[in-house]
């Protein structure tokens, strides 16, 4: 299997290259250069596999020769022996949805089931070939804490998480700013998540820089990340269809960065049959203006109680631009371009067509957020976090729909309380963490000041090595 870049500027490599670089080096997303089909025969064999067993079956033919099956298969029992659940992604009836509970991982959110399976990724790749790596990211929330949980205390890796100052909820900051091995260091910059994540995508852009300072990359840039995630969507199929090759299943997916919907959209790809795929934003929303006009603008970052979400710039969405002008990286760097040089591009009628057969999108607002929270509370005693309480309202007209559920609604007291007037009760991993010691470092939103941390930082930690 090799992997290409969505702007045509990169040599074939294969899985172990891909992950190592992260983030293409002519700025660009890397993506397999063809998907494996999966006919109905396979599908009937996966649908009553385990979650770790459909994930070795699934990864192999995307990781190929780079790990040997059976190291691979022990990479993947690791990674979900740190799930607090037998099925690792479980599904939940409430009222006329399934839910699928993403949230069982160390730091209670969906990026668990990625970043505890690719931070073993790295830890493996550098042991064997002798390697070290600074791991560079950007949050809006759950990245930064699961991305950290993911990679605290291994050998031969460093990772550096640019988060919001005071966008982010109080757990989600506390997840990150507690954990104080020597390995991890926490950057609250004075901005927005878009903020970070344009300076990170600076960085990696100097190649000279990202060269001399090893930078990888575990944002949802990474391509390992999404693989991951296309797990959850076959095993979410594979247990309400019982084997049927015709049944079809519909996801809503609660999204700012992109990620999560586009790892549904490659699984569709591969042949398993969805229905449709419902994007869900909060008042952020780019992506569901994209799908209704089939054009893409950014505004200003407006905050919510879905803060995870208050994402303009989805880094994710070229991926899918590559699709939907058809693996043109050409056209893919034409539209960049136009991005770039007047805050927004069109697609055409044809583009929009192919857009709308693949989407659906809903924009849901605080006032709906809470009122979902309350009515399925009331209802139903089940809470729903914030982020996943507008997946379930985008997805009120269609009871078949399963909704993601992304993060433990512990995460995300205050929006929790508004609505029913208590608190989540957390789950092992979330309790006591407000007494805790932190450590953290302020910084301007400004790619300089974060490029002085990593020189001043990186350097001095080389010198005590």
């Amino acid at each position: 299997m090799k992997y290409l870049s969505t702007r045509g500027g990169v040599a074939p490599v294969g899985f172990a290259e891909a992950v190592m670089m992260g983030l293409g080096t002519d700025g660009g997303l890397l993506l397999p250069a063809t998907l494996p089909q999966v006919g109905p025969d396979t599908l009937g064999d996966w649908s009553d596999l385990s979650f770790q067993d459909l994930a070795l079956e699934l990864m192999a033919p995307f990781v190929a020769d780079a790990i040997p099956r059976a190291d691979l298969e022990g990479l993947i029992r690791r990674s979900y022996a740190t799930f607090s659940h037998p099925e690792v992604t479980p599904l939940a009836r409430v009222g006329d949805h399934w839910i699928l509970e993403l949230f069982h991982g160390p730091t209670a959110a969906f990026k668990d089931v990625a970043l505890q399976f690719l931070g073993n990724v790295f830890e493996y790749l550098l042991a064997r070939d002798g390697g070290r790596l600074n791991i560079l990211g950007a949050t809006s929330g759950d990245t930064g804490s699961a991305a950290i949980a993911g990679v605290r205390g291994k050998e031969r890796i460093r990772i550096l998480i640019l988060h919001p100052a005071g966008r982010v909820s109080p757990i989600q900051e506390r997840q990150m700013t507690t954990v104080l091995d020597a390995n991890v260091h926490n950057l609250a910059i004075r901005g927005t998540f878009d903020d970070g994540q344009r300076i990170v995508k600076a960085l990696f852009n100097d190649l000279d820089f990202k060269r001399r300072y090893h930078l990888g990359a575990i944002n949802s840039i990474n391509w390992a990340r999404i693989l991951a995630q296309i797990v959850y969507y076959f095993y979410a199929w594979g247990r309400l269809s019982r084997g049927d090759p015709e049944y079809r299943i519909g996801f809503a997916v609660p999204t700012g960065n992109f990620g999560d919907i586009f790892a549904g959209y490659m699984a569709k790809r591969m042949g398993l049959p969805i229905e449709r795929l419902l994007i869900a934003t909060n008042r952020n929303d780019i992506l569901a203006r994209f799908v209704a006009e089939g054009r893409y603008a950014a505004g200003a970052v407006q905050p919510t109680l879905s803060p995870a979400m208050d994402i303009q710039i989805a880094s994710n969405f070229e991926r899918y631009l590559y699709y939907l002008v058809g693996e043109d990286p050409a056209a893919v760097r034409a539209l960049l371009a136009e991005m770039n040089r007047t805050g927004c591009l069109q697609v055409t009628a044809e583009q929009r067509a192919a857009l709308a057969d693949d989407f659906e999108a809903r924009a849901v607002d605080d006032t709906r957020t809470l009122d979902q929270i309350r009515e399925t509370y009331e209802r139903h005693g089940y809470i729903l976090d914030p982020h996943t309480a507008v997946g379930v309202q985008a997805a009120r007209r269609h009871a078949d729909r399963v909704c993601l559920a992304t993060a433990h609604p512990a995460k995300f007291d205050e929006a929790v309380r508004q609505a029913i007037g208590a608190s989540a009760p957390p789950p092992p991993c979330l309790r006591g963490l407000l007494e805790k010691e932190t450590r953290c470092t302020r910084l301007d939103a400004s790619e300089e000041a974060v490029r002085e941390y990593i020189r001043a930082t990186l350097t001095a930690s080389n010198d005590h090595e």
